[in-house]
């Protein structure tokens, strides 16, 4: 009967439960060049903001009859291409942390054991490789560039590791296909064994990965927009984020892009690839793919309870772990 008690508590959801993310990302400073200046830093300058202010339309479903023909005023940031420059870098850093078997904070011992034990065990039979080789494949083909990756002539990926550096054609590497590389030679293989190593290890790896998007002279760019609230009327409505005068994107929204690997969510094999969350939520399609049997917490204590779940769930379960984030059972 003790045994028995043991088991059921071990179980049970901790009140405290957090883990730390995996993959820290730094927020990404943009600048501008041209497109034959890739190798030469020194040619590179900050893009600045400026603001624009428009006489637009009110067409928005339920507008007012006595608003449908008056001008709908807009003030906000916009950032731009110089008119002397092509191409759009983007440049930040990603440390990939070990230890993923230790959580922040668990206040039931019992569970954190049960939790080592099964990623224990998927290092010793997965070795990292399948999120590996998916994590390195956002980081080639430029996904985390969000719209400064549409409509570009070419994007360049270059990566750095210590004293090593791989450039990559991102156009050559999918958006939801995730391919594990055949030549371990390749550069590619060499990225998502570096990825592989900092996962499993009790140390880290540490990347500088700088991406150019060669837009055309003058073209738009899209920097983060910072989420302001209550802006009082006649004030400025879109304010893009930038770090010491540089037009710059979210480290959230660089990770958000990099961990855009779940395709388990669903049996369709040409699904498309959503961002690791524990309900499979999408927010900007108001969506949840992962709410009845396939969500994190009912797969988590199914593999807790029974030492199995299928092998793309565990991927899935891992994965949520390497995110990070409170857990608890505690509202």
């Amino acid at each position: 009967m003790a045994a028995k008690q043991t088991q059921t508590t071990a179980l049970e959801l901790p009140s405290v439960l957090a883990f730390s993310r995996k993959l820290e990302v730094s927020d990404a400073l943009m600048t501008s060049g041209l497109w034959t200046d890739i190798d030469k830093s020194e040619k590179w300058q900050p893009i600045t903001f400026h603001d624009k202010r428009n006489r637009a339309t009110h067409s928005q479903f339920g507008a007012k009859d006595e608003d449908k023909s008056k001008p709908n005023l807009s003030w906000g940031d916009d950032a731009t291409l110089p008119h002397d420059a092509d191409t759009l870098r983007v440049k930040f850093t990603l440390k990939i942390l070990g230890r993923l078997e230790e959580p922040t904070a668990c206040n039931l011992p019992v569970f954190e054991e049960k939790v080592i034990q099964i990623v224990e065990a998927y290092r010793t039979e997965r070795q990292f490789k399948e999120l590996a080789t998916r994590y390195a494949n956002n980081i080639v083909n430029g996904r985390f560039l969000w719209r400064n990756r549409v409509g570009a002539e070419a994007v360049s990926i270059t990566v750095k590791h210590r004293e090593q550096s791989w450039q990559f054609n991102a156009y050559d590497y999918k958006l939801d296909q995730f391919t594990p590389p055949d030549d371990d030679d390749h550069p590619f293989a060499q990225l998502v064994s570096v990825i592989q190593g900092g996962l499993q290890g009790d140390g880290f790896e540490y990347l500088e990965i700088t991406a150019f998007s060669k837009l055309g002279l003058g073209q738009h760019v899209f920097p983060s927009q910072e989420m302001v609230l209550n802006i009082p009327k006649g004030e400025k409505t879109k304010i893009l984020f930038k770090l010491n005068d540089c037009a710059a994107m979210h480290s959230e929204k660089i990770g958000n892009a990099l961990r855009t690997i779940d395709t388990w969510y669903t049996e369709d094999g040409n699904a498309k690839a959503i961002a690791v969350e524990p309900y499979g939520s999408v927010t900007s399609r108001g969506e949840a793919h992962r709410i009845t049997k396939n969500d994190f917490y009912t797969l988590f204590h199914q593999w807790l309870k029974d030492g199995k779940i299928p092998v793309e769930q565990q991927h899935y379960v891992i994965a949520v772990l390497i995110r990070g984030g409170v857990f608890g059972g505690n509202e």
